[in-house]
C-alpha cells in the first residue's frame, strides 16, 4: 500500500466521525443520557486520532500525485492548507472530548457544560470538514471543481466541430 492509498484510506475517518459524532451528541443532550454522550465522545477521539494519521500521509499522497495532470501543486496546497486548520479545530475537539468524557465517567457537576463545549467545537470542526472533504475530492475528481463546466465547454469548442458551439457561438 503506497501513501496516496494509506491517505485515502485514513482521511474519511475523520470527516464522517466528527459528522455522526455531532448527531450523536445531540440526541444524547437532548436525551439526557450520558451513554449517548459518552459515544459521541469516543467518536470525537478516535477522529483526532485518524486526523493525526491523516495529516502524517498527506505529504506522501502530494509527493505522489502532484505531477499528475489536471491536478497542479495550487489545489493541493489550498487542501493542505484547509487540513491543517481542520486538524487543529480537530485536535482540540478530541482533547474536549476526552476531557468530557472523564468528567462524565467521574459524575463531576460540569460534566454537562463540557458536553455543551464539545458540541460547539465539534460543529466548527464539522463546518470545516466540509470544505476539507470538498478539496480534497477536487483534487482527483475534476468533475466537481466549481471550473469544470467552463473548461469542457472551452475543451469540446476547441475542437472546431460546429455542432460542440453554443447557441451564441453559431
Amino acid at each position: 500500500m503506497n501513501d496516496a492509498h494509506l491517505h485515502m484510506v485514513v482521511n474519511h475517518f475523520p470527516i464522517i466521525g466528527t459528522i455522526f459524532g455531532i448527531g450523536i451528541l445531540i440526541a444524547g443532550i437532548f436525551l439526557n443520557n450520558s451513554s449517548i454522550k459518552n459515544t459521541a465522545y469516543i467518536l470525537f477521539i478516535i477522529a483526532a486520532i485518524f486526523g493525526a494519521l491523516s495529516m502524517g500521509t498527506g505529504e506522501g499522497a502530494e509527493e505522489m500525485v502532484e505531477d499528475f495532470p489536471n491536478i497542479g501543486k495550487a489545489i493541493i496546497h489550498e487542501h493542505e492548507e484547509l487540513a491543517e486548520k481542520f486538524a487543529l479545530v480537530l485536535y482540540v475537539t478530541g482533547v474536549f472530548a476526552l476531557i468530557s468524557l472523564v468528567a462524565a465517567v467521574k459524575k463531576f457537576r460540569l460534566a454537562k457544560i463540557f458536553s455543551f463545549i464539545t458540541l460547539i467545537l465539534a460543529l466548527i470542526s464539522g463546518i470545516i470538514s466540509i470544505n476539507v472533504g470538498t478539496s480534497g475530492g477536487e483534487i482527483r475528481h475534476t468533475e466537481i471543481r466549481e471550473d469544470s463546466a467552463t473548461k469542457v465547454v472551452n475543451d469540446t469548442n476547441s475542437t472546431g466541430n460546429e455542432s460542440n458551439k453554443t447557441r451564441d457561438e453559431k
